[in-house]
């Protein structure tokens, strides 16, 4: 593990109640569910001192500790699909075919302008050097670095260079990131993963009623000719052959980024079941996310009640660990 920043150690706890730390784990667009843990964790009296988050985590996070939630909240929630494509600046150079300077416009509005030392909440994001593929922890700093470099998804988002390193997605390192959790001064742990049971069932449907088409196939149909218009004057002769690459040329052929998908989901899995055995945290929260596809960042109604449900489904055990709820 690599860590741009130092920090003291943690301050003691004035309070009886423990020090509770939040790890929000890595999704692409399933990490909305974080929204909704949240608010059903703020339900059960349970506010987090401490919040890590790694991706899509990093990002949810960021607004939760810099008080912006609720605006957060009701941005996604009103997220269609031609919102997402306006935000995205698509190229096939630069090592994804969204580079992200759109986004990094966005993010300010969104985050806030903060640096992370500042913010009323202990927070960090996981970040992977891609040349060693080091974990690197952001714990000062603006808090936009540390987001942007965190959600750099292989093959979708660029990598973000930062301080003489290129940096890549901190799912690729530490999916749920308890470690960093426990780092900042948590003493109780509520880990939230959104992968558990995805692997197998990420991949979308090509059975079905012929009058109905998938939201997903919509959703990467629009996405394909978002491509195809910026495509069109320097790839010519390349662009058909370069779409049928990503998206696939039938309904039967996976095209590119299902198949990066899927491998980002069975690795995310994989590392983190390794990772959480060796540092288990006391809470695991794992909303059902397998019904929502890689890209759908405009179902989150669907997501935050899946994080809602997850959190209900763990409450006896969240009260008997913490019994003055």
């Amino acid at each position: 593990m690599d860590d741009y920043e130092s920090t003291a150690g943690a301050e003691p706890d004035e309070q009886a109640r423990p020090r509770i730390g939040l790890a929000l784990g890595s999704g692409a667009a399933r990490g909305w569910a974080h929204i909704g843990v949240i608010r059903a964790l703020a339900d059960l009296g349970i506010e987090p001192q401490i919040v890590a988050g790694s991706s899509i985590g990093a990002f949810v996070g960021a607004a939760y500790a810099s008080g912006e939630l609720e605006r957060l909240e009701r941005w996604v929630r009103a997220l269609s699909w031609k919102d997402i494509l306006d935000y995205l600046d698509l190229s096939v150079r630069g090592g994804g075919v969204i580079q992200g300077e759109r986004l990094m416009e966005f993010l300010p509005e969104e985050v806030g302008r903060s640096t992370i030392e500042s913010l009323p909440l202990r927070f960090g994001t996981v970040a992977t050097e891609l040349n060693t593929g080091r974990e690197v922890w952001f714990r000062e700093g603006p808090l936009v670095d540390g987001v942007r470099a965190s959600i750099s998804l292989p093959g979708l988002f660029s990598p973000l260079w930062h301080k003489g390193r290129w940096l890549v997605d901190g799912g690729l390192a530490n999916p749920v990131p308890v470690s960093l959790c426990r780092a900042l001064g948590a003493e109780i742990v509520i880990a939230v993963n959104l992968n558990g049971d995805i692997v197998g069932k990420h991949q979308r449907k090509r059975t079905g009623k012929q009058g109905g088409e998938k939201l997903e196939e919509k959703t990467n149909t629009a996405f394909l000719e978002r491509i195809s218009t910026q495509l069109k004057n320097s790839l010519q002769d390349r662009k058909e052959a370069l779409l049928a690459q990503l998206f696939g040329n039938n309904r039967q052929a996976p095209g590119l980024f299902e198949v990066l998908a899927s491998s980002i989901n069975i690795m995310q899995d994989r590392i983190t079941r390794s990772r959480m055995a060796g540092d288990p945290p006391e809470v695991i929260l794992s909303p059902r996310l397998a019904h929502l596809g890689l890209l759908e960042f405009d179902e989150a109604d669907k997501a935050i009640s899946e994080g809602e449900a997850s959190v209900a489904l763990m409450r006896p055990f969240l009260q008997q660990l913490l019994p003055e709820l």
